[in-house]
C-alpha cells in the first residue's frame, strides 16, 4: 500500500500511557460496533471458559449509552512512531474521501476522533479493553484501537499486511458514516424490539454495510492517490475471510451456529467489501435491501 508521504490526521488521541484504569464498574455497555468483537470471543472462551457465542451475543445486544467521563486532555502520538504514523495517514485519506462524498450528496461530514490505547480505555460506551479489537463507539463518534491487534491479525487470525491493516480501520470509519446518516441509530431502535436471531440478523447487515463501506473509501482513495499496490486487494479479502462469523467458529473446532452470527460469514464480508471497492458507491452497499447477502 502506497501511504508514505501522504497527510496525517490531526484527529488522532493517543491515550497510550493513561493505563485505562477504572471507571464505573459498566462492563462495556452502549452498542460499540467493530471488526474485533470476535477477538474477545475467543480470547475470552480460551481464558475464561466461556463459550464465545454467549461473549458475541452479549457484545451485540443490550445497554444503553453509559455516562460520560472525565479524562485528561489527549496528545498527538510521536511523530517517531511509523504505526501510529500509519493509522494517522489511512485515517487523513478516510476523511478526504468521505468529505467529497458527503458534500457531493449536499451533506458535511464530521470527522471522527481516531484513539490509540493499551490494556483498557474509558469511552463514552463504558468500559474498551484490548480484547475486544478495533472498535466504534457511538456514543462519543470516536474510533478505538490498540495496535497491539495488528499483530494478532497477523500472527493469530493469519491476516498479514498494511492493507489489511488499512482495512480495519475503514470498517471503523463506516461505522462512523453509519452514524452520521442515522442508519446505526435505526438499527439500535428496531433491535430493541427484536428477538436475540432477529437483532443478531441486523447486526450482521450493519456489519457487512460497514464491510462495503471500507470498499468505496479504497475505491476513491485509489482513484485520487493511487494507494493500491499489488497483492493489496488480496490482503483485503483474505483478512475479511478470517474474521467471517463461519470461520472463527470452525477455527474453534465446535459447530458453526448461523443464527449467532453477528458480523457475517467469510464469503459475505469478501462480496460485500468487493461490492464497494468495485463501484464506489454508497447505494452499492445497501445491504437492508438486498434479499441475498
Amino acid at each position: 500500500m502506497r501511504w508514505e508521504g501522504n497527510r496525517e490526521s490531526g484527529n488522532v488521541e493517543d491515550r497510550r500511557d493513561e493505563g485505562g484504569g477504572g471507571g464505573g464498574g459498566f462492563g462495556f455497555g452502549g452498542r460499540s460496533i467493530g471488526i474485533g468483537s470476535i477477538v474477545i470471543a475467543l480470547v475470552g472462551g480460551a481464558i475464561f471458559g466461556v463459550n464465545p457465542l454467549t461473549i458475541l451475543g452479549l457484545l451485540s445486544g443490550g445497554g444503553g449509552p453509559a455516562p460520560q467521563t472525565q479524562q485528561a486532555p489527549a496528545h498527538p502520538p510521536p511523530a517517531n512512531d511509523p504505526m501510529a504514523k500509519f493509522v494517522s495517514t489511512v485515517l487523513a485519506d478516510t476523511e478526504d474521501v468521505w468529505k467529497q462524498l458527503f458534500s457531493q450528496g449536499g451533506a458535511t461530514y464530521v470527522n471522527p476522533k481516531l484513539v490509540l490505547f493499551r490494556g483498557a480505555v474509558r469511552t463514552g460506551c463504558g468500559q474498551g479493553e484490548s480484547a475486544m479489537g478495533p472498535f466504534y463507539c457511538p456514543a462519543d463518534q470516536k474510533v478505538y484501537i490498540d495496535l497491539n491487534f495488528y499483530e494478532t491479525l497477523k500472527t493469530r487470525l493469519g491476516a498479514p499486511g498494511d492493507f489489511a491493516q488499512a482495512y480495519v480501520i475503514a470498517h471503523e470509519v463506516g461505522h462512523h458514516v453509519q452514524k452520521l446518516l442515522g442508519i446505526s441509530d435505526k438499527m439500535d431502535q428496531m433491535r430493541g424490539r427484536a428477538s436475540q436471531a432477529d437483532a443478531n440478523a441486523m447486526s450482521v447487515r450493519l456489519e457487512l454495510q460497514a464491510d462495503c463501506f471500507a470498499g468505496v473509501w479504497a475505491n476513491h482513495a485509489n482513484e485520487a492517490r493511487k494507494i493500491l499496490e499489488q497483492g493489496d486487494v488480496e490482503e483485503a479479502m483474505n483478512a475479511a475471510a478470517k474474521i467471517g462469523d463461519d470461520a472463527l467458529q470452525a477455527s474453534r473446532g465446535g459447530a458453526v451456529v448461523p443464527e449467532s452470527f453477528t458480523h457475517g460469514t467469510s464469503a459475505q464480508r469478501q462480496r460485500w467489501f468487493s461490492a464497494g471497492l468495485k463501484t464506489g458507491s454508497i447505494k452499492a452497499c445497501d445491504t437492508f435491501a438486498s434479499r441475498s447477502l
